[in-house]
């Protein structure tokens, strides 16, 4: 089986991105691999309302330089990273980067640049129409990545009836006359 070299853990500062964190600071430590840190900022977060005499309506709109954009997601993934110094430090080479684009095209760019041999990623479970017909992050990554991708979700609580005895009282009265 082909060793791992460099793995790359994306994160959007969630907590689910928490749960792909911590098993790739953990990966990483088993096979004394680097790891790379990716935060693609939002694209949105480039544009801001400006105005000097508080007139909105104006249209007088400005972008802010991507280089504060930058700034501003690199500090929010500084803040995100503080809880899991300590993993991070065990992972042994770990390197952080921010970019900024359309989420899904960036993480595979950064992928296919860093040349890495493993993906991590945390989805969140989405439902509706919204996922019905575009997809998540995930699954657009898994269907362009280079490389294969890990999904880490959290377990889903089971069902307070499985496992447990179901009385007769609740059965279908076919299912009462079968065994009886």
């Amino acid at each position: 089986m082909k060793r791992l070299k460099k793995i790359l853990v994306p994160t959007d500062l969630s907590e689910h991105s928490r749960r792909a964190l911590s098993y790739g600071c953990w990966l990483a430590a088993e096979e004394r691999s680097s790891l790379v840190i990716l935060h693609v900022a939002n694209e949105l977060a480039a544009w801001e309302l400006y105005s000097e005499d508080l007139v909105f309506l104006s249209g007088n709109t400005k972008p802010w330089p991507l280089d504060r954009v930058l700034a501003e997601a690199s500090l929010d993934l500084n803040l995100f990273l503080e809880p899991s110094l300590q993993n991070l430090k065990d992972a042994g080479t770990a390197t952080k980067r921010v970019v900024l684009g359309p989420v899904a095209q960036q993480i595979v760019a950064v992928a296919e640049e860093e040349k890495a041999d493993l993906i991590i990623m945390s989805p969140r479970r989405h439902r509706g129409l919204r996922h019905l017909f575009f997809g998540g992050v995930t699954d657009r990554v898994t269907r362009l990545s280079p490389c294969p991708v890990l999904s880490i979700t959290p377990p889903l609580p089971s069902a307070p009836w499985r496992g447990k005895l179901v009385p007769l009282s609740y059965l279908w009265p076919r299912q009462r006359s079968a065994e009886s």
